[in-house]
């Protein structure tokens, strides 16, 4: 609002009196507008919308500064306007990425990286002062770095890092996962703090929350969006701590975050928790202090938050969720909560306050206060000062402190919907809260100061999408922008500017709004310029107020001819100025002054002359009565005005009554004829209105005719007197004429009438005798009648008539007379014209008996059965006189009493005939004589031969032409068809020899009879039975486009096409500007504009047909394309995934466009070419034909513009009359003539001599100009040929340095490869115990899992619980809870990856005992894992290990194949072979040490090949290698239990470590000593001796891994130096961390590692004959497959059998990802699974690729290889070949085994149940899967209460028995 606006209202009231003086209206007009100046900023115009459909919008952002909005989605940015107008966007996704892999990414480093769209995470406004304003940007791609991007176009950078280290890594990596930020500025830095949820894939170790610098920092090397050097949050386990962040928020001196998490040390459930940390003073997050939220008794997990006002001071408002049991996901109930800042800060400070000084303990001496995160810090008892002088902490205070007592709200309001997203505002004082949920619903509540809150309006934003978080206000907070998935809606807070009157503004209850009483609009409060005053603003949310209301009129009513003064009273009136006044308004006429006395309010009513015309056809009108000031209406009523006048006009029939009986006070002036508000008349008498009390009044005492005397029955023709009774009529003194008037058919018949007598007040009168006529064509005509006085009319009553008839009309027959009722007297009169008359009027005597009726000819079958119509005359008076009378050719037919027409029509079904014959119809009527038909009827015999065709669909449409003779018997609507029991619907006109019709659909295949009914005869086809095959499926049609000309060949693949015989293409077309589809209610209206094409499909076989597509007229839009296989449509757009696109015509010019008329003329041996445009648009050059004349010219190229063809050398024949052929190319439909083709014949001419001349001299140039450059180029090539030697010199000495190198390795590898094979051949490997292997196979890489641990239970409660479980091992054995257990576990989103394998082998553990059952219920889930899977994409099925089945699969193959692993010593003999090559190969030996080994009671030395460049840590890993070569990894003795003693001579002995005095050091380098460090000679002795005193460690338990223990390069020491070994990272020790890593890449790759591939080819050759073995060992047919193998391969191929799965290549699939990809690969490539040894890298590696190539050899692809593909892939890539034969071999081999394995396979299973079910510890694993069920225990007891089955065998209440017994779980018992 300007701030000059209060002066123009001071000024507007100061100047009213003046305005008043020239003109009242004028000046009313005028101080109302200066009245009502509108304040604050501009309301953007109603609500707005705009939808981005590409991909899913994460966040919005909202410039304050210009208004404008800025969204972030999956893959991209958009910029809008604050009208919501797309500005710009901006591209971030996908981008080539893997969650496990760092970036930048490389596809050779990071072969798993795949496309991957980046969603966005953090979207933040940066401001700066003086400086660019940017947006920043964070996504889930490349580990969830940040960029900036330009505020005016987000298409631009700002900045990106393309090398980003390990500190910029912001958001999480994974889309689940939350990100939150919140910009903050310390000491003029601008930094972002930002709270992430923990991953589990990517770098570990990224703290909470962590502090990021926006920019380079100038005093630090650290880049921008890094952490280092910056405030984070310290957490000891960062899997526990794994908060789910909402939201980030700055409030004053402090940053908040709210996020929840499973409570670590109290009851395991999740709880939200709100955190606190100083901005300012704080760089190490000493502050941190953090307390937990409740929200009523269920609601904990928080939704959405904003920071708000309530009762005048800040609060923090949040939508919260009940959670499930134990559980992070929320449920559909949730509540707003709201939280004051003070409250929640003085919480925040009490623990803070408790830590510093109480040690965490409250007044009770119990812990209120805590340090969280497992860090070693604890609370203390400092000073009590301590919190004052440190308020954010400080090195010696501990932290992070988190409270025990939670801060407690109760709901303000509770949903039954989840709730997403919260705003709140202030309005007057008043908070007011904007709430979004799922359903993309927006809610409006009020807040009350007492906590308790309203909704008071719901609106619809996005129909079933959620609203987002980001719930923003503009600026003025008059707009709200909402975000849904797909769209982003602007819509206004209020509208109280649509609400036109008060009661409409009052009855919306919105606190924004209320009524301006004197400007007379719904405004919000600010708004009205008079709302500090009592009564100017009556507020919308009250529902107490009322509007300003007129509370009586006096007069309500009055007549129209009189002007009274009207007064009314009106509650609630604002007082108003002393120099202000009122007015009324009548209608639209001028307002006139109102006078005010006391409360009420007096004007004076229009003048007559003033008053609008009554509406037609109505004595009254009614005018609207308003309150004004000035222009504006304060309060209105209505004021009615009758005219008595019109009351008698609008009825002419009985003007007096209706005068007399009217509502308004209105009187009769009988000798005037008038009607008057006056009571008196000019001439008397008067009759009263019947609510006066004065008399007469009332309806009886008006004159009036009554009725008439005797029946109201006149035929016409006749004379008849009429007597019409009268009353009230001698109020008439003087003697008057009478007339009675009978109106007939719009003419008067005036008939003089005499009064016969007069007692007390009834008159009667008799009207001169008259005949009647009247022509309408109907038995009786009703006449209205009225008496006359003079010219008076007198009152008749409505229901006088005369009643006129005619016996003539519509009685054509003497049935029909006598039908007509006897008070009628019409008689059958006989005579030469015989006809129905009036009983008066027959001369010739009336006939007694009618004559007998007239019959036509019909036909029908022997049986009957068919309805027959009689039609003719005489046929009776009523049903029963002919309801035995009918028979057909001697035959009864029985008539049906509702089809019977009196007289003329007669229905009868006939009955069953013996035998063909025929005879006439004949009716008797009573006992009257029989009438006869003049034709036949006749009994004939149809038959039927046969069908065509005898097959179709079951989805029906088949037109089915059925073959007989005498077809047409019977009428057609008895005529049925049916194929089966199912209908055929006949479709066209039957013959005597055929008839078509539609059959129906059925729900299976089926061969049926088709059968005819006539009527209720039935034929049936009996040689040929109609085939109900499988609809016909098409799989692929190509091509997808198409000319408008049409005739476009399209081929259709599928199966099943020759069901149909006439399979159609069709479509829809409507001219452009036409709309097709009009819908009202739903239901579709045809459009008289849409054309219906189709063409017929040819070529069908049983897999493919062609259609040639439909002409589209021009100017056209074609609707849909869709393929009509009788009644199986086929849209196009589903085969293909996109519509049919027609285009335009193309079109193709003349061959001599610039002489039509002449010929085109052709050189032979050439080609024509033609010009056209969009020639390629619908059309490929093998569809095109081109003719020329009566030849073919071959198309050789086709282009979009041009089309070449090559003609025959001869010149064809013309195809018509004329003298040349002319080229004629079609393309579909379309023919183009491009104009006659002439061959030119004609020899060249000579040359002109001049032309000779010419040719010469420009010859002779030319060979001047190439002979300069030929001696140019020779003085060049000399220079280059030096160059080139003496690169060449270069390249020769790099070879010889290059192949001595090769030589060198080549010869060192022969010399240390010797006795290879028999060092290979040494002691085999010890292979695990059965329940090691089960638990390193079951829970790969966990420690202590369930098979190690024992049930740690209080003796107090084991046996309860040990009973408890019993009832769950029960519980698990019903099939039904299993699956419904393992279904529910799976649908919930929490339940992850791991979850769900840890889950299975749970299962497998306590189902151990019983494999069968385990089988069985695996097979089942599997049945429905391959039902989900042939939906999708059935070759992807057991890729993976993604669900509860894929992992008990696992573990059951391992169980079933453990014998066999057992008696397989091939696979022993490659391990061995693959640990020895693997030790051996990377160490080429330098030197040799002889260590002395015990051995009885003597020492003896043992040599051990090692390098003196070996630290002392490899050394002694090197010889424990050796000595311990064939022993159990886990008895023998780890290194660094060891220490390594070089002795030389009988006192030098010396203890070699890695670092000690004697190591070197280099400024901040320090070097690792190695042998060469101690000038080991070769040879030396040295000894292994425990490290501390007593004897030598035997064994550890350690758990099998791979890697290295000793660092290669260089690590940090806490004194600041670094150690390094072979190779220093840097020399330059200032180069930044970040930069280290790309430093260390470009050393290694100096490297020349082809050099090496000779001994890789060695190392291969070495392996060869066990890779074969263990190959053929596996895959080999020759003895029996072990029996799970047979038996798991038998039920694929059922699957694939039962689900119609055809492709070899799918069971191919699913067979290799259940054995060999699932099993052998994992035991070849982790030989620690079976066995007792330690996998080092080398080892490791060398598997990695024998599993590789065994993968490789399982696929159904083609193994490419070519120079640019890996080593690893090269290397057996001759070899994959012969491995795959073996595999395609053993499966076929197994599938043509004889089946029947079932009972082997159950007894195998048997054995192994007993075997190793002792090894299993079922109580833990039972233990371990109750936990599960108490996570998800409400889910769960809701699937098994939902279930039918389960309610019966009461599986949920056994359920809470286990729970009662093993938790005290309360439950509903």
């Amino acid at each position: 609002m300007p701030a000059f606006a209060p002066l123009l209202i001071l000024l507007a009231i100061s100047w009213w009196p003046l305005t008043i003086l020239p003109l009242l209206s004028t000046a009313a007009t005028q101080s109302s507008a200066l009245a009502v100046p509108r304040a604050g900023p501009v309301v953007p115009a109603g609500p707005a919308s705009i939808s981005l459909d590409g991909t899913p919008l994460n966040h919005l952002l909202l410039d304050a500064r210009s208004g404008q909005l800025y969204v972030g989605a999956v893959n991209v940015l958009y910029h809008l306007s604050p009208d919501l107008q797309l500005l710009s966007q901006g591209r971030t996704g996908p981008k080539l990425d893997n969650p496990d892999c760092l970036p930048p990414i490389d596809p050779k480093d990071c072969t798993l990286a795949r496309e991957t769209d980046n969603t966005n995470k953090i979207l933040l406004l940066e401001e700066g002062a003086g400086q660019q304003r940017s947006l920043i940007v964070c996504g889930t791609v490349l580990q969830g770095i940040c960029e900036k991007r330009s505020l005016g176009n987000v298409s631009e950078v700002l900045y990106q890092t393309s090398n980003p280290v390990d500190t910029q890594y912001v958001a999480a990596n994974d889309p689940r996962v939350s990100t939150v930020g919140v910009l903050v500025e310390q000491k003029g830095t601008r930094l972002m703090l930002v709270g992430r949820g923990y991953t589990s894939k990517g770098p570990g170790g990224i703290p909470p929350i962590t502090t990021r610098r926006l920019a380079p920092s100038p005093h630090h090397s650290a880049p921008a969006f890094s952490h280092e050097e910056l405030g984070k949050l310290v957490v000891g386990s960062y899997s526990e701590y794994n908060n789910h962040f909402i939201t980030a928020l700055h409030h004053k001196r402090h940053v908040y975050f709210l996020f929840y998490r499973r409570d670590v040390w109290g009851k395991k459930e999740y709880r939200t928790y709100v955190s606190r940390l100083c901005v300012e003073g704080d760089p190490s997050f000493y502050s941190y202090v953090e307390v937990p939220l409740t929200c009523g008794q269920s609601y904990n997990l928080a939704q959405a938050a904003t920071l708000g006002s309530h009762r005048g001071a800040p609060a923090l408002f949040i939508a919260m969720a009940a959670g499930q049991t134990s559980a992070s996901t929320p449920t559909a109930d949730s509540a707003l909560c709201v939280y004051g800042m003070g409250q929640l800060d003085e919480a925040l400070q009490r623990a803070q306050l408790l830590c510093y000084t109480q040690e965490g303990r409250g007044a009770t001496s119990q812990e209120e206060a805590y340090i969280e995160y497992e860090v070693s810090s604890k609370c203390l008892r400092l000073p009590p000062t301590s919190v004052t002088d440190y308020p954010c902490g400080g090195e010696h205070t501990p932290s992070p402190i988190a409270s025990a007592v939670p801060l407690e709200a109760t709901p303000v309001l509770t949903r039954a919907t989840l709730l997403s997203a919260v705003a709140a505002t202030t309005e007057a004082g008043h908070t007011i809260a904007l709430l979004g949920d799922k359903t993309g619903q927006l809610h409006k509540v009020f807040v009350q100061t007492d906590g308790s809150g309203a909704l008071y309006d719901s609106v619809l934003v996005d129909e079933k999408s959620p609203v987002s978080t980001d719930l923003l206000l503009d600026p003025t907070g008059q707009s709200l922008y909402v975000l849904t998935e797909r769209k982003v809606s602007r819509l206004p807070v209020a509208e109280c500017e649509r609400r036109a009157d008060c009661h409409s503004c009052l009855q919306v209850h919105d606190p924004y709004c209320g009524w301006c009483v004197l400007e007379g609009r719904c405004t919000r409060k600010m708004e009205c310029s008079r709302h500090r005053q009592p009564h100017h603003w009556l507020w919308s949310y009250d529902r107490g107020q009322r509007c300003v209301s007129v509370q009586s009129l006096v007069p309500a009513s009055q007549s129209r001819d009189n002007q009274t003064e009207v007064s009314f009273t009106v509650a609630q009136l604002p007082a108003l100025s002393g120099n202000e006044s009122l007015s009324c308004s009548f209608g639209e006429l001028p307002p006139r002054p109102a006078v005010v006395t006391a409360s009420r309010i007096s004007c004076q009513s229009p003048a007559p002359e003033l008053l609008p015309s009554n509406p037609e056809g109505s004595d009254h009108m009614s005018l609207r009565v308003s309150l004004m000031f000035g222009s504006v209406t304060i309060s209105h009523t209505n004021m009615t005005f009758y005219d008595c006048r019109a009351v008698g006009l609008l009825n002419r029939t009985s003007p007096c009554m209706a005068c007399v009986g009217s509502r308004w006070p209105c009187h009769w002036c009988a000798l005037d004829e008038l009607c008057t508000h006056s009571k008196h008349c000019p001439r008397q008498p008067i009759i009263y209105n019947a609510g006066d009390a004065m008399t007469p009044h009332g309806v009886d005492s008006c004159p009036c005719v009554w009725g008439l005397q005797g029946s109201p029955l006149v035929p016409v023709g006749f004379d008849k007197e009429l007597f019409l009774e009268g009353r009230n009529l001698d109020m008439f003194e003087d003697e008057e004429d009478y007339t009675c008037v009978v109106y007939i058919e719009g003419k008067s018949l005036m008939l003089p009438a005499t009064l016969v007598k007069s007692e007390l007040k009834t008159h009667t009168f008799k009207c001169s005798a008259q005949q009647f006529q009247y022509s309408a064509k109907k038995l009786e005509y009703s006449a209205p009648v009225f008496l006359l006085r003079g010219q008076q009319r007198i009152d008749s009553a409505p229901h006088l008539h005369l009643k006129l008839y005619d016996c003539s009309v519509g009685q054509s027959d003497c049935s029909q007379c006598r039908a007509v009722s006897e008070e009628y007297r019409c008689v059958w009169c006989g005579g030469e014209r015989p006809s129905c008359v009036y009983s008066d009027a027959c001369a010739a005597g009336q006939e007694e008996r009618c004559p007998p009726p007239l019959i036509t000819k019909v036909t029908g079958p022997l049986e009957g059965g068919i309805r027959v119509t009689v039609w003719g005359s005489n046929l009776g008076q009523r049903f029963e006189d002919v309801r035995t009378g009918v028979s057909v050719a001697g035959v009864s037919c029985l008539p049906l009493p509702e089809e019977y027409i009196i007289s003329t029509r007669i229905v009868c079904e006939l009955q069953p005939s013996e035998h063909p014959n025929q005879g006439p119809v004949s009716v008797t009527v009573l006992d009257a004589e029989r009438g006869q038909s003049l034709h036949s009827f006749t009994y004939q015999d149809p038959q039927l031969i046969g069908i065509v065709p005898d097959k179709g669909p079951v989805s029906g449409g088949t037109l089915l032409t059925v073959q007989g003779s005498q077809l047409l018997t019977g009428l057609k609507r008895d005529l049925k068809a049916y194929v089966g029991l199912q209908p055929c619907y006949i479709v066209d006109e039957a013959n005597d020899t055929q008839l078509v019709c539609r059959t129906s659909p059925i729900n299976q295949t089926a061969e049926l009879t088709v059968k005819v009914l006539f009527g209720k005869a039935e034929r049936t086809v009996g040689s040929v039975a109609f085939r109900y095959l499988e609809d016909p499926v098409i799989t692929d049609a190509t091509p997808a486009e198409s000319f408008y000309g049409g005739g476009r060949a399209i081929s259709v693949s599928g199966k099943n096409l020759d069901v149909v015989q006439r399979p159609m293409m069709s479509m829809w077309v409507e001219p452009v500007g036409n709309y097709l589809v009009r819908r009202k209610r739903h239901q579709l209206v045809k459009n008289p504009h849409v054309i219906f094409n189709q063409s017929l499909c040819t070529n069908i076989t049983y897999d493919k047909m062609t259609c040639l597509t439909p002409q589209v007229p021009p100017d056209s839009k074609v609707l849909d394309v869709w393929f009509e296989l009788d009644n199986v449509r086929v849209d196009f757009e589903s085969i293909k995934g996109k519509s049919f696109t027609y285009h335009p015509d193309p079109q193709l010019y003349k061959l001599n466009s610039d002489s039509p008329d002449q010929p085109y003329r052709f050189k032979p041996g050439g080609v024509i070419a033609v010009e056209g445009k969009g020639l390629t648009l619908a059309m490929t050059r093998e569809e095109v034909v081109a003719r020329l004349g009566n030849k073919k010219c071959e198309v050789k190229t086709l282009d979009s513009t041009h089309l070449y063809c090559e003609p025959p050398e001869e010149q064809p024949l013309s195809t018509d009359e004329l003298e040349m052929p002319s080229l004629l190319v079609m393309m579909g439909k379309l023919e183009f003539d491009l104009g006659p083709v002439q061959y030119d014949s004609d020899i060249l001419s000579s040359v002109p001599l001049a032309a000779q001349v010419g040719l010469a001299a420009g010859a002779a140039v030319v060979v001047l100009v190439v002979l300069v450059i030929i001696l140019m180029y020779r003085r060049k090539s000399k220079q280059a040929l030096r160059d080139y030697k003496k690169v060449l010199v270069q390249l020769e000495t790099l070879e010889i340095n290059v192949g001595d190198q090769c030589r060198k390795e080549f010869t060192d590898l022969m010399t240390e490869m010797m006795d290879l094979s028999s060092d290979v051949g040494g002691p085999g490997i010890p292979l695990l115990d059965y329940r090691t292997y089960a638990e390193r196979i079951f829970f790969p890489g966990q420690r202590g899992a369930p098979l190690s641990q024992n049930l740690d239970l209080p003796d107090s409660r084991r046996q309860t619980v040990v009973q408890g479980l019993g009832q769950l091992n029960n519980l698990l054995n019903n099939r039904l809870f299993l699956i419904r257990f393992i279904h529910t576990l799976e649908a919930q989103q929490s339940f992850s990856q791991r979850d769900r394998g840890y889950v299975a082998s749970l299962l497998t553990m306590a189902l151990h005992d019983k494999l069968e059952y385990f089988t069985d219920v695996m097979k089942t889930l599997l049945g429905d894992l391959v039902q989900q899977y042939v939906a999708k994409n059935p070759k992807l099925m057991l890729r993976r290990t993604e669900t509860v089945v894929e992992k008990m699969l696992t573990n059951w193959m391992s169980i079933c194949l453990y014998s066999f692993l057992k008696v397989c010593k091939t696979v022993v003999a490659f391990h061995v072979s693959a640990l020895r090559i693997g030790e051996i190969i990377p160490f080429v030996c330098h030197q040799t040490l002889n260590v002395l080994v015990k051995s009885g009671v003597e020492v003896q030395p043992f040599p051990v090949k090692v390098l003196d460049t070996d630290t002392i840590t490899q050394v002694k890993d090197k010889i424990l290698d050796q000595i311990y070569k064939g022993a159990p990894f886990s008895q023998r003795p780890s290194a660094n239990s060891l220490d390594l003693e070089w002795r030389s001579g009988q006192a030098g002995h010396l203890t070699l470590s890695d670092d000690d005095v004697t190591a070197v050091v280099q400024g901040r380098w320090k070097k690792i000593n190695t042998l060469q460090h101690y000038k080991v000679p070769d040879g030396a002795t040295v000894a292994l001796i425990p490290r501390c005193q007593g004897s030598v460690v035997s064994g550890v338990n350690q758990v099998f891994q791979t890697g290295e223990k000793t660092p290669m390069l260089e690590v940090e020491e806490e004194e600041g130096l670094r150690l390094w070994h072979l190779v220093k990272s840097s020399e330059d020790p200032e180069i930044p961390k970040h930069r280290k890593s790309s430093m260390r890449e470009r050393e290694r790759a100096k490297a020349i590692p082809e050099i090496y591939l000779t001994r890789l080819l060695s190392m291969k050759g070495t392996l060869q004959k066990f890779v074969d073995d263990v190959f053929v060992a596996i895959l080999s047919t020759k003895r029996p497959p072990p029996i799970a193998v047979r038996f798991f391969f038998d039920f694929l191929d059922d699957m694939a059998e039962k689900h119609g799965i055809d492709d070899p290549e799918t069971v191919h699939i699913w067979k290799t990802n259940s054995l060999p990809l699932r099993f052998w690969v994992n035991i070849l490539k982790n030989p620690q699974f079976v066995f007792d040894i330690q996998v080092t890298d080398s080892v490791d590696a060398v598997l990695s690729v024998i599993a590789q190539t065994f993968i490789d050899s399982c696929t159904t692809s083609e193994h490419k290889v070519g120079r640019d593909s890996p080593v690893n892939k090269l290397l057996y890539a001759r070899e994959i070949p012969r491995y795959k034969e073996l595999v395609e071999r053993y499966y076929s081999d197994i599938h043509n085994a004889v089946s029947g394995c079932y009972q082997e396979m159950n007894s195998t299973l048997t054995e192994l149940s007993g075997s190793f079910a002792s090894e299993m510890n079922s109580l833990v694993a039972l233990h371990e899967l109750y936990k599960y069920i108490n996570k998800y225990y409400d889910q769960v007891i809701m699937s098994l209460e939902e279930d039918p089955t389960g309610q019966k065998m009461q599986l949920a209440y056994r359920l809470q028995q286990v729970a009662a017994l093993v938790e005290n779980k309360v439950t509903d018992l």
